[in-house]
C-alpha cells in the first residue's frame, strides 16, 4: 500500500527533498517528494514494506540541517504514484 508523508519542522532549504529522493532511490522505492507552500515537505512512496519503513524512519530525522518536529503518515492511493522511479516534484 502506498504511503503519504507530511514532514514538518525545518525541512525546506536544507536539502531535505534531494536527500529523501536519494534515500528512496537507494531503497528501490517509487514515488515523489515536493515542497509545499505551507513550509512542509510531502512525499508519496511505494515499494516493499521493509524499505518503505526504513524511509519513514529516516524521514523522522532527515539530512543534516533539518529539524523534524512531526511526520504524519497516511495511506496513499495507487493513482498518486505513476512510473517506477522516484523523483522530485514541483511545489504543491
Amino acid at each position: 500500500m502506498p504511503v503519504r508523508l507530511i514532514i514538518e519542522g525545518t525541512v525546506q532549504g536544507v536539502g531535505f527533498r534531494h536527500a529523501l529522493a536519494t534515500q528512496a532511490g537507494a531503497l528501490g522505492l517509487a514515488g515523489w517528494v515536493c515542497n509545499r507552500r505551507d513550509g512542509t515537505v510531502e512525499a508519496c512512496l511505494k515499494g516493499p514494506q521493509q524499505e518503505v519503513e526504513a524511509l519513514v524512519t529516516w524521514a523522522h530525522h532527515g539530512p543534516p540541517g533539518a529539524h523534524v518536529t512531526r511526520v504524519t503518515r497516511t495511506e496513499a492511493d495507487d493513482a498518486d504514484i505513476t512510473g517506477t522511479g522516484f523523483h522530485i516534484a514541483s511545489t504543491r
